[in-house]
């Protein structure tokens, strides 16, 4: 049985998560679920393609993913299921399909029209967990819903070059549990134009000359632990996901704070690249 995620802005306070895995658990005793994530900033749909784009591809073609953010049905806000990259995304035609699959052409697209479905509060539970359950069974997308063709497409703000290829304006894209800041610039935009050049990294009054490739790597262990740069430092590397980060080595946002709070940056605030 193929396996069904959940990614939602509903958070673990209230019985929202518990009543979806209920009730997928009354229609499928067998299924297995996995959560992405719960904590998604309320109907934050940046945030949440972010998740879900670096998340979908670990798991095994034919995976069903529930998208709980800014869910209600409305007439600009219809209901869709799709097949994109050998995986099923359900969701709302909010723009959060579109962030995901920006590099990846949909198979399928359908409008959900279920029978005797009736305008609810709560879709995820009333809609998306019946067609997951479907699809789960083996079920197609024709059988509950009509093609649909006006998919509705947004883009994340793109980093700028300027500068005859010298400076890369860049925004912020993410900012994680740690408090780290996550750009938009990409290993692969910065490569393409350093082209082995010295370079300067500016967040608000701070800046950085080194990218790392993982946070230990801004520790120099052959010094002595007096001497090293280390806990509460603040670094770049490339992320995961590839996108260059910045972080405060060891913090902790509730104690200390991360690099968002101690940088004062926030989602879309800038970051500077300068070559030289």
């Amino acid at each position: 049985m193929p396996i069904i995620t959940l990614t939602t802005d509903f958070g673990l306070k209230d019985h929202y998560v518990g009543a979806i895995k209920g009730h997928i658990y009354s229609e499928l005793p067998g299924a297995t679920l996995v959560d992405i994530s719960h904590q998604v900033s309320p109907f934050h749909i940046q945030e949440c393609s972010y998740l879900l784009k670096n998340a979908y591809k670990a798991f095994p073609e034919g995976s069903i993913h529930i998208v709980g953010v800014d869910s209600e049905k409305t007439s600009e806000n219809t209901h869709l299921a799709l097949l994109v990259d050998g995986h099923f995304f359900i969701a709302a035609d909010n723009g959060v399909v579109s962030l995901i699959t920006d590099e990846v052409t949909p198979d399928k697209v359908v409008e959900i029209q279920l029978p005797n479905t009736i305008s609810s509060p709560f879709p995820v539970l009333d809609v998306f967990v019946k067609v997951a359950c479907h699809l789960a069974r083996g079920g197609t997308l024709e059988v509950i819903g009509k093609p649909f063709t006006g998919l509705r497409s947004i883009r994340e703000n793109a980093p700028t070059v300027t500068n005859n290829g010298n400076t890369i304006l860049g925004t912020v894209l993410y900012i994680d549990n740690y408090g780290n800041v996550v750009t938009n610039i990409h290993k692969n935009l910065f490569e393409a134009y350093r082209k082995g050049r010295a370079f300067t990294l500016e967040a608000r009054n701070k800046k950085l000359s080194e990218i790392h490739k993982k946070y230990s790597d801004i520790v120099n262990f052959e010094l002595d632990k007096s001497q090293r740069r280390g806990a509460g430092d603040l670094m770049a590397l490339f992320n995961s996901a590839g996108y260059i980060e910045l972080a405060i080595y060891k913090s902790n946002p509730n104690t200390v704070g991360g690099a968002a709070t101690l940088l004062g940056l926030d989602y879309r605030d800038t970051v500077l690249i300068n070559f030289t």
